[in-house]
């Protein structure tokens, strides 16, 4: 048997009022529409549910046992609808994005903290991975990925990030030896490398005055995440190419020196990527509100 949602719905309007005029205009439906519901209810069921002549409306036993049984089904339901279109108009609930390692630590803390005490009803979970991630097979809402490692389909929009690179190395790693001052000298030097999840190795960019170079480096360290690289650096393994908020600290007190600063300008190549523009959720948006303002203090002023 096919009970179908609308002739339920129709059935319990009606013995909700007991009157199908009532129920009629509740649910904005003509009066034929409904009894003709309920008649193809009871038809299905093979049991009448309701008593009705023309001044009068009445549950029949049956009818009684399925409106006791359906009413709080149907009240489930909509509570279910109210509290999903919560999702659509105001931030609530949880919304779970990906990110790289660097990017969390320079970005995440002061977005998060905005986040949260601007839309009490949101939560957030944060994945920090540098592997290109499938958000969807994830269950991810969203992911911020730099532009050369977006994924395929994906909705993007830029978002403004200071980030930067910086060639450090601990001071006495030059007791015996020259600082660069091209990029090109870096083949003389025993470069601190970072490899992917992937296998790649990461290359050192760098650009001047519209020059861009890129340089396969050499070296006899390779790590896999930023806080190791910075570790050796100051351990004096070598040079390393690092994220210049994670060694700032370093610089300021002298156990990190740097070399071809001129050379590491900012980047803004990093985007916020998600499925789909239709029926975003409130709470991803907020996110993307937040990201994309440029008052926001982790950025730089002119």
């Amino acid at each position: 048997m096919n009970h179908r949602w609308p002739d339920l719905a129709a059935f319990v309007a009606v013995a909700d009022h007991l009157s199908f005029q009532r129920a009629a205009a509740e649910r904005g439906v003509t009066r034929s529409a409904l009894s003709h519901a309920v008649k193809g209810l009871e038809q299905d069921l093979g049991v009448r549910l309701l008593n009705r002549n023309t001044r009068s409306v009445s549950l029949t036993e049956a009818g009684r046992l399925l409106h006791g049984r359906l009413k709080p089904a149907f009240g489930d339901v909509a509570q279910a609808i109210e509290e999903v279109n919560r999702f659509r108009d105001t931030p609530a609930g949880t919304i779970r994005i990906t990110v790289p390692r660097p990017v969390g630590l320079a970005l995440m803390g002061p977005v998060i903290a905005r986040l949260v005490r601007e839309n009490p009803g949101l939560a957030i979970e944060v994945s920090s991975d540098d592997a290109l991630v499938d958000i969807v097979a994830d269950g991810f809402d969203a992911g911020i990925r730099f532009g050369e490692r977006l994924q395929q389909g994906m909705i993007a929009t830029r978002i403004p990030l200071p980030m930067r690179f910086a060639v450090v190395a601990a001071p006495s790693y030059f007791d015996d030896r020259r600082r660069p001052e091209r990029p090109a000298d870096l083949h003389g030097h025993r470069c601190i490398r970072y490899r992917f999840p992937s296998g790649a190795t990461f290359p050192w960019e760098f650009e001047k005055d519209g020059e861009t170079v890129t340089v396969a480096v050499d070296g006899p360290v390779i790590l896999d995440d930023q806080e190791l690289i910075a570790e050796a650096a100051l351990a004096g393994a070598g040079l390393a190419f690092a994220f210049e908020d994670r060694v700032r600290s370093y610089l300021a007190s002298g156990a990190l020196v740097r070399c071809l600063e001129d050379w590491t300008p900012r980047f803004d190549d990093v985007f916020l990527y998600y499925p789909h523009r239709a029926y975003m959720p409130a709470g991803l948006r907020a996110l993307i509100d937040i990201l994309k303002d440029p008052r926001r203090p982790d950025l730089p002023r002119p």
